[in-house]
């Protein structure tokens, strides 16, 4: 996974530097894919193919590509943070993840990578072996207290997310926390709740390419991650909460109780 996002990396650099000459095409509203997102995602699946070849694909730009259903699946976002990007705002990411069955028959996610290009970082996770930055071990924040918290969002935009219900939730968080930052790449967000840098995030209407490596990344720093009714349905509800025990359990009854007077 990390030969493929750094295979992929030099060529988004180097079309970010030049990105008034992009070749941009509408995907939907508010929403753009680049020849670079495509290239980049043709650079990832032909590493990883060589690798698995027999193993199953989503991918934002190319949907699903099926391989052996016995096999794992990984799940693929070859620029997460279009709009930045496309804006010269240097906050992007590669984002990997493999999922895998349960006994049970339940999606579990098992490997993750988020690939920074621009700062050269490297956000990786195994279920059971932990979250890291290189090869430094990383904890969520420690903080316990929401006034001295910074918590990360997504705000809804065009054609994207109940505004009327993030404003609610915004609404009930805004004056009990230290601050809160919208970057524009909720695979960095996780990765930075992940390593202490924010202590919190929600966002809602993200997709499984969105959210799949970074979930756990949190998850393996020790954090906590459910959906807005503290249940374990994330990607069902496309909602996410994430944070470490202490403020995970208070963001949580802020949002439960905007809901509650929807």
């Amino acid at each position: 996974m990390q030969k493929a996002a750094r295979k992929a990396a030099p060529k988004l650099r180097r079309d970010f530097g030049e990105v008034a000459e992009l070749q941009v095409s509408k995907k939907g509203p508010g929403d753009f894919v680049t020849m670079a997102d495509k290239q980049a995602e043709e650079t990832i699946l032909g590493e990883l193919k060589a690798a698995r070849p027999d193993w199953n694909f989503l991918l934002e730009e190319g949907g699903e590509i099926a391989g052996n259903p016995a096999k794992p699946r990984f799940i693929i976002d070859p620029l997460d943070g279009t709009t930045n990007f496309l804006h010269g705002i240097p906050h992007f990411a590669i984002s990997i993840a493999v999922e895998e069955k349960k006994p049970n028959g339940q999606p579990d996610i098992t490997h993750a990578l988020v690939y920074q290009p621009l700062t050269d970082e490297t956000f990786w996770a195994e279920k059971g072996r932990g979250s890291w930055l290189h090869d430094r071990r990383l904890r969520v924040s420690a903080r316990r207290y929401l006034d001295e918290s910074l918590i990360g969002t997504g705000i809804p935009h065009l054609g994207r997310s109940d505004s009327a219900q993030w404003t609610k939730i915004y609404n009930a968080i805004a004056p009990e926390v230290a601050g809160i930052r919208r970057f524009g790449a909720a695979s960095l967000d996780f990765a930075w709740v992940a390593a202490g840098r924010m202590d919190g995030f929600w966002e809602q209407d993200l997709d499984p390419w969105d959210s799949a490596a970074g979930m756990l990344l949190v998850k393996e720093a020790g954090g906590f991650v459910s959906d807005y009714r503290g249940q374990d349905r994330m990607m069902e509800r496309r909602e996410y909460l994430a944070a470490n025990g202490d403020l995970h359990s208070r963001l949580h009854k802020l949002v439960a109780g905007a809901l509650r007077d929807r």
